[in-house]
């Protein structure tokens, strides 16, 4: 077995175990289409190596070294695919189509042209190098680029090039004068070897993406509170200790906001239960809309909603509050679902320089009794926070 073919051999196994690695991620969870397509892309990887292996038994070899090429520039071309699934980029289904047809329309007029001629193997390589061309802007395209996903656009980059490398290796190395002759060659030991190791760095990479963002899609449903749409009492936990420690060590003022709709189990219980979940997601819609992008907002459960907002005062979060509570209130018919307005109450608590999430949320707790106890529909500051509060000036308990 010449050097190539023992490569070829690794490349194979190596194909294969990526399909199957693949193809298990997307049996195990069905919206992952990426590495469904993935699994296809390592599947026909596979399928050239074998049918390189078969290639120097043949006595005409047209036929499966058009499938070589065919088998090969659809493995690139269903990786392509499958990274825009995963980055949910829109797939270029026509422009890869378009490429397809064309490079096989161009293999088939240079089948039998010699090997030995520059022209012939710039020809049969420049459909690949086209492929991971497209690859390269899928990628751009993803928004969310984070260290590995900047590694794996470096490595489509390199891949095009090697692509645009080897027709000038194949001259200056030699390739054999007959495809049957290929594997002997030394280009194709250097070929495999390259082949090879892009192979287990793209695979690896692509893997170590999608676990990535499998598990962190599956720690986002685990913190989502799936009918509003806004973090459960776990995440606002998570988020919420997180932002409290960075506005502990930075001096940021930071408010809490608890709310609880009004009558809600009467709303339940003369409408249903339908109409209690459109009254929530209502609400959720407000809090949403009226809060910063850095706010913490969660349905801590029934309907008992939260919001901690960095770098605001009491006097800002009573306006936050004030504001959502108008809203709601003022809401039309077609959003609640209910013929009659549906109001909340609200109780605001600062941040104290000793303060952990619960002890803000305890008096935030007390502020939303005390504006439950003075008729509902209101806004009520936390009495505690007429202490020297966390910006380092004294701040007035007020009630509205």
């Amino acid at each position: 077995m010449s050097a190539a073919a023992f490569v070829l051999a690794i490349n194979l196994f190596v194909a294969g175990m990526f399909a199957s690695a693949f193809g298990v991620v997307a049996a195990l969870r069905r919206s992952a289409i990426g590495a469904r397509w993935l699994a296809f892309s390592y599947g026909f990887g596979a399928l050239n190596m074998v049918l390189e292996f078969v290639l120097p038994y043949q006595q005409d070899h047209r036929l499966v070294s058009f499938g070589i090429f065919a088998v090969f520039l659809l493995a690139l071309a269903s990786g392509v695919v499958g990274l825009a699934h995963h980055y949910r980029v829109k797939p270029p289904y026509r422009l890869l189509l378009a490429l397809l047809v064309a490079s096989l329309a161009l293999n088939i007029t240079i089948l039998d042209w010699p090997r030995t001629t520059l022209e012939r193997n710039i020809l049969y390589q420049l459909p690949y190098a086209l492929v991971q061309t497209v690859g390269i802007f899928v990628v751009i395209a993803h928004r969310q680029k984070r260290a590995l996903d900047y590694a794996l656009l470096a490595l489509f980059v390199a891949s095009g090039l090697q692509f645009l490398i080897k027709p000038f290796m194949a001259i200056g190395i030699g390739s054999g004068t007959l495809p049957q002759a290929y594997l002997a060659s030394n280009y194709a030991a250097y070929s495999q070897t390259l082949g090879a190791l892009l192979l287990i760095t793209n695979g690896l990479l692509l893997l170590l993406i999608i676990v990535r963002d499998v598990m962190a899609e599956i720690t986002t449903q685990s913190e989502t509170d799936t009918l509003s749409g806004l973090l459960n009492r776990r995440g606002f936990e998570e988020q919420g200790d997180r932002a409290l420690s960075v506005a502990t060590r930075s001096g940021i003022p930071t408010v809490m906001v608890v709310a609880d709709l009004d009558h809600f189990k009467s709303i339940n219980d003369s409408f249903g239960h339908a109409a209690g979940d459109q009254v929530i997601a209502a609400f959720a819609a407000v809090l949403r809309n009226c809060a910063a992008p850095h706010s913490v907002i969660a349905r801590l459960g029934g309907e008992e909603f939260a919001a901690l907002l960095p770098g605001a005062n009491l006097s800002t979060g009573k306006l936050f509050a004030e504001t959502v509570r108008n809203a709601f209130r003022t809401m039309p018919a077609s959003a609640t679902g209910l013929d009659q307005a549906v109001t909340a109450s609200f109780g605001v608590a600062q941040l104290m320089p000793t303060d952990h999430l619960a002890d803000l949320m305890r008096r935030a707790d007390t502020a939303l009794y005390e504006a439950k106890s003075d008729g509902r529909d209101c806004v009520r500051l936390a009495v505690a926070d007429v202490r020297r509060p966390l910006e380092g000036r004294r701040e007035g308990t007020s009630s509205s």
